[in-house]
């Protein structure tokens, strides 16, 4: 299909009164190239790095510096490429945490950063999780540094970034392509939590067809994430106690040695998808861009197979 298509009022005002198959057409088409022009921008104007341009900018470093400025969910989804390329490379790979970039939020669903992506705390949270990875040599504030690679290319690429997996988003934008299906992310179980449901669950990205009350027939449900959140849920399951953690590794080793980890489109989910650990994923019908891929996951849409798929891994079978 053509791209570059022109609008033209005229005609679309005549046939919107005239020929309603050429209307629809026409507004097909509109939308059509529309919904290119981003992408194509971003074609054009070669935005995109490969392996090879990022090699040839480091110049005389013998480090790789890579930034990122978005949500920390993104940040673990950026880190198979950030591996991978450790791997090709052989070399130190640096990770830089770019705050306070604004972001839209949906209307009427809040975040509980506001109206930024990351800002402190919710760095410091994520510096010892990404730090504690082999392939990562250390993690830092951005404050000017020269960057080889920004891992938040992919929001100026005009890919759709509503439906898919967010895992991929910097597959596009480097060419560099990870195996999805291994953990990207390493950190020791937390044993006290081996015969426990760890829960999280965040006020965006709720299916509206799930109801979680069932789950109150299960002993140790333990919630991970902010109180208000937790708060929310007690509600819903009378059982329900918090573990409040002090940083992202830590919720990382509570996930990777609970029995059963289930979230939503959010933070903690991402870090269940990154350990591989035994998870299973709320999917949100209006956004479905998370997709557990490898051993351990599942997902789902319904109430029906939700209840099957806790019932079914809790009693073993």
């Amino acid at each position: 299909m053509n791209i570059s298509f022109k609008q033209n009022w005229l005609k679309k005002t005549w046939w919107k009164y005239t020929d309603r198959e050429k209307y629809k057409l026409y507004k097909f088409q509109l939308q059509h190239a529309n919904d290119y022009d981003k992408i194509s921008k971003f074609a054009t104007e070669d935005k995109g790095l490969t392996l090879n341009k990022i090699l040839e900018d480091l110049n005389d470093s013998n480090e790789i510096n890579l930034a990122h400025s978005g949500n920390a969910g993104d940040i673990i989804y950026s880190l198979p490429v950030v591996k991978r390329l450790h791997q090709i490379t052989s070399m130190p790979v640096n990770f830089m945490l770019k705050l306070n970039e604004p972001m839209e939020v949906m209307t009427g669903y809040t975040h509980p950063l506001g109206k930024v992506m990351l800002d402190e705390p919710m760095a410091n949270n994520l510096k010892e999780l990404l730090s504690s990875q082999s392939y990562i040599n250390k993690t830092v504030i951005y404050e000017d540094q020269d960057v080889h690679l920004d891992l938040s290319l992919f929001r100026e690429s005009g890919m759709d970034l509503s439906k898919g997996n967010i895992a991929r988003w910097n597959f596009y934008t480097t060419g560099i392509n990870a195996d999805l299906s291994e953990p990207w992310l390493n950190a020791e179980p937390r044993m006290e939590f081996s015969d426990s449901i760890v829960l999280a669950r965040s006020s965006r990205y709720n299916n509206p067809l799930i109801n979680y009350s069932f789950l109150s027939d299960f002993k140790n449900i333990v919630f991970v994430g902010v109180r208000s959140e937790y708060e929310r849920m007690k509600e819903i399951i009378s059982t329900l106690e918090w573990y409040p953690v002090n940083n992202f590794l830590e919720m990382a080793q509570v996930i990777m040695g609970s029995k059963l980890f289930i979230g939503n489109q959010s933070f903690p989910f991402s870090v269940a998808e990154g350990l591989k650990a035994l998870r299973i994923l709320e999917v949100f019908p209006m956004l479905p861009n998370v997709m557990p891929e490898g051993r351990n996951g599942y997902d789902f849409y319904f109430q029906k197979h939700f209840e099957y798929l806790v019932t079914s891994i809790m009693s073993g079978n």
